[in-house]
């Protein structure tokens, strides 16, 4: 199965970025991702943990949040990814918007948001994610969905619109980045790759190779 990319003429160079740090090209990539038909989820992400040992495992979460900081999504600790980030805080994303040909890749060490942030989070979810959140121990073994629609109705006779408390176990992380790459999909499959990384003593920027950015980025060009 082979289907066309992008012309030779929407190459993704150099001089078509949109900002000389990550997060700036980040944002107009994630704008026009938003805006673009047939991306229904623009904010859908791979996220990859390890084991302490490096035994690696994938899911798709979602982008609720970005910045210098770094991007944010929340989750139950004691999930899988939970038990993996607690061992392991190191975690790697990708964003793939299909109909543009775009992916972006994010490598970085992980942490918790506040208990604060978490908060504010939850009481914006609406009520029956907020009871989701409550009913599901997340990645544990169950006998089958009764068990969790028996959970939800006796959560409902319990709890009441606006009165969902943050479960302890619920929350946010953060992955902080140490490089942050660009890819365009070509259609002879010389794809565009630009990749952010923070810098490093031994880099000596040249403008050919190592490209001097901003706020202790610098970014070169990947071969595909």
């Amino acid at each position: 199965m082979r289907i066309k990319y992008k012309d030779k003429s929407e190459t993704f160079t150099e001089d078509d970025l949109k900002s000389k740090e990550p997060f700036g090209q980040f944002k107009a990539w994630f704008d026009e991702a938003t805006k673009t038909p047939g991306v229904l989820e623009p904010n859908a992400m791979c996220l990859a943990t390890a084991t302490r040992d490096g035994i690696p495992s994938a899911r798709f979460v979602l982008l609720k949040g970005f910045g210098p900081d770094g991007f944010k999504f929340y989750t139950n600790y004691e999930s899988r990814k939970g038990q993996e980030l607690a061992e392991n805080p190191q975690a790697a994303l990708t964003f793939y918007w299909e109909p543009m040909r775009r992916s972006v890749r994010i490598e970085g060490r992980v942490e918790k948001t506040s208990s604060a942030d978490g908060d504010e989070y939850f009481r914006a979810r609406p009520f029956h994610s907020q009871l989701g959140a409550l009913a599901s121990k997340q990645s544990a073994i169950i006998a089958g969905r009764e068990t969790l629609m028996i959970k939800e109705r006796e959560l409902l006779a319990q709890h009441t619109e606006g009165q969902v408390a943050r479960p302890e176990c619920w929350g946010g992380y953060r992955v902080i980045p140490r490089s942050i790459e660009f890819w365009q999909g070509q259609s002879d499959r010389l794809h565009d790759r630009i990749r952010f990384r923070r810098r490093e003593p031994k880099d000596k920027p040249d403008g050919i190779l190592i490209h001097e950015g901003t706020d202790g980025w610098v970014y070169e060009r990947l071969s595909p």
